[in-house]
């Protein structure tokens, strides 16, 4: 067939297709309006007379009047009653380290030769930095730029410290918030559980209430920010009128891995400190100023197999050394976890011709043929925007393929890896502040949130934007967005 051929059947099928998706997701207005349009054409043509005759032939009497009117009054006090309180995101701010953290490359492969003796070791560091995707401006805690690095309590408590007040102190200079108005406080650090705990040294400098409703989340993995975000969005569902304060970090200070086992060694490369601090609100007044307003929370947790509970493992290497172990099946494992996650999902975001697509080709494969290939529900018609954990090139790419992503939708987070590296729970707030940075987000669109952890979980947020956001001037992109997007190649070569 000649190419001019090909190319008109395509736009034909697409224009096919756009139809088949306005014509099932309009269904009922396509069905209501000519038959609300034929019924306003007849009582148009009644006069006044007729018009009379019909409602005395009704002959409804004043008891019959009032005891509809209770009715209509009552069901709808208790479908108002019964609806789940309004969760807004307020605003929300990204801790941006100074440039005293930064690590380049050349730094990290010198302390790396200067702190291990083991030439395969750095061998193996240097191929897995030069593909993953980073740039040369992340950042380290100042405890990890000891030679040799100096993970002790006191440093760990100084890298927390100054990530989470950071971000809070953001926060509370953009919005205004005061000590008082926090009525439930949640804080996640997967890997670092000081006693007392994180939270209570939030209480401890900010001065919070003494009946604050506090929680701290630890060992959740990277997808223990959204757990925070559900955990603090029930609590609002039960307090009425409360402010929820959500903090989502990991401390890398004590974490960094000094043996040579090569599954261990993976996160001393893609690991980066990083921190979020977002206010949650259920009060109405808020929804004036809020940016986002919360629509679903999805998690999916395969812990019950024993392949998932162990790819991503915290244990002591054979020299005695702790660290974090990569599973080789980490990928396909999360892949597991992204499907049953979208199929709880699907039916809540999907629109209908998407969904009845998918029934379809799914009741074809158990009936008429098992080898036809599963049908891929399209999620760019339900999403304008895609936060997916910077969690290493291989995820972003892996997700990318699965939901047939286009290069825009995954670039905040390929950015996001490239200037901060993989923050770990922060990481999608870093993501949606370079979309915001962009000037990208606008009223009405929808954002689509997705972190993966250990355990192995993978868990969604999906918000609602409910104002055109300005492009900020003091978020962590704003000294850099200019620069944004770059090319990111295969292999940088060191």
């Amino acid at each position: 067939m000649p190419a001019g051929g090909v190319f008109s059947g395509s736009v034909n099928l697409k224009y096919v297709k756009l139809g088949y998706q306005y014509l099932v997701n309009h269904f009922l207005t396509l069905l209501l309006v000519p038959v609300m349009a034929a019924t306003a054409l007849e009582l148009g043509r009644l006069g006044p007379g007729e018009l009379l005759s019909l409602w005395r032939s009704l002959e409804l009497d004043l008891v019959h009047i009032l005891c509809s009117a209770f009715l209509v009054v009552f069901v709808g006090t208790v479908y108002v009653m019964s609806r789940p309180r309004p969760v807004y995101l307020v605003d929300y701010a990204c801790y941006k380290p100074p440039a005293s953290c930064r690590v380049p490359f050349a730094t990290f492969m010198e302390h790396t030769r200067l702190i291990s003796d083991d030439e395969k070791s750095v061998r193996f560091q240097t191929r897995i930095l030069e593909r993953s995707g980073l740039g040369e401006d992340t950042c380290l805690p100042p405890a990890n730029h000891y030679i040799p690095p100096n993970p002790s309590m006191e440093a760990s408590r100084a890298e927390a410290q100054l990530v989470i007040f950071s971000a809070i102190d953001d926060l509370v200079r953009r919005t205004g918030l005061k000590p008082k108005d926090i009525d439930i406080l949640v804080v996640n650090c997967s890997l670092f559980s000081p006693t007392p705990s994180l939270s209570a040294m939030i209480i401890n400098k900010y001065k919070l209430r003494s009946n604050i409703r506090s929680f701290n989340l630890s060992g959740m993995g990277c997808s223990a920010g959204l757990i925070s975000i559900d955990l603090a969005r029930d609590m609002l569902q039960v307090h009425p009128n409360s402010n929820a304060l959500v903090v989502s970090t990991e401390i890398i200070t004590p974490n960094f891995y000094q043996g040579t086992r090569r599954d261990m060694l993976l996160p001393n490369c893609l690991f980066r400190m990083g921190a979020a601090a977002i206010l949650l609100s259920n009060r109405r007044r808020e929804a004036r100023r809020a940016k986002y307003r919360l629509v679903h929370v999805v998690r999916t947790h395969k812990g019950a197999d024993d392949r998932a509970y162990r790819c991503v493992y915290q244990e002591e290497d054979d020299q005695g050394y702790s660290g974090i172990s990569l599973s080789k099946e980490l990928m396909a494992i999360a892949g597991d976890a992204l499907k049953s996650n979208i199929t709880t999902i699907g039916p809540l975001v999907l629109p209908m011709s998407e969904q009845l697509l998918f029934f379809f080709r799914l009741v074809g494969r158990k009936l008429i043929n098992k080898s036809w290939k599963p049908y891929i529900p399209d999620f760019k018609l339900a999403f304008e925007h895609f936060c997916i954990h910077a969690g290493g090139r291989a995820v972003i790419d892996e997700l990318q393929k699965n939901l047939q992503l286009s290069a825009r939708h995954v670039e905040a987070s390929r950015m996001t890896l490239h200037r901060f590296g993989n923050t770990s729970s922060s990481s999608l707030w870093y993501e949606l502040a370079y979309i915001e940075a962009k000037g990208r987000m606008h009223r009405g669109d929808r954002v689509w949130q997705i972190g993966f952890g250990s355990g192995f979980k993978c868990n969604s947020a999906v918000w609602k934007c409910l104002r055109t956001i300005k492009t900020p001037t003091n978020g962590p992109w704003d000294d850099c967005i200019d620069r944004y997007p770059v090319d990111v190649p295969e292999v940088v070569k060191l």
